[in-house]
């Protein structure tokens, strides 16, 4: 008897080959891995820590060149627009960021938000801590919870009375 292809029976095709359910868990297998690897790397660089000033001071050289962000405050009349060389007004803000003692200086080009300058703000510089001491920013975030906090006494007289029947 000569064999052929067509004389093979269908048992026969399919113990040579992966089963219909097989190929399909293998394909769900790749495709749930790839939404896996997709997945945790979007939230890591979505999540964004971020040091205070003091924290900053206390690494030192360990944080030089270090794309970094950093949390403080504004010190106030620290801020400055100025050429490179001091010879007149430029795109270059240069200003202090203090927290619990510590201050660094930072720079910024560009323009700042208007929150940036309310003595209340928690300001958030994105960027390289470089050699010279100087953070040198290239994103900024303020952050002002005091905006909707009410201050103690500036709530109205009949605060939390019952309405009027």
């Amino acid at each position: 008897m000569q064999y052929t292809p067509a004389s093979q029976t269908k048992a026969a095709v399919r113990r040579a080959g992966l089963s219909g359910r097989a190929k399909l868990a293998i394909v769900g297998l790749l495709l749930l891995g790839a939404f896996a690897y997709f997945g945790y790397t979007a939230f890591q660089s979505a999540t964004s820590y971020y040091l205070t000033v003091d924290e900053l001071v206390e690494r030192g050289p360990t944080a030089f060149g270090e794309s970094i962000q950093v949390k403080g405050r504004l010190v106030s009349d620290s801020f400055s627009r100025a050429l490179p060389d001091g010879s007149g007004p430029g795109t270059t803000a240069t200003f202090l960021l203090e927290e619990n003692g510590q201050q660094i200086t930072a720079t910024l080009e560009g323009a700042v938000p208007d929150l940036f300058f309310n003595p209340h703000s928690e300001i958030v510089l994105g960027g390289v801590y470089g050699h010279d001491g100087v953070f040198v920013a290239d994103r900024v975030l303020v952050k002002c919870p005091s905006k909707y906090q009410s201050l103690e006494g500036e709530q109205p007289d009949d605060y939390g009375e019952a309405p009027p029947a």
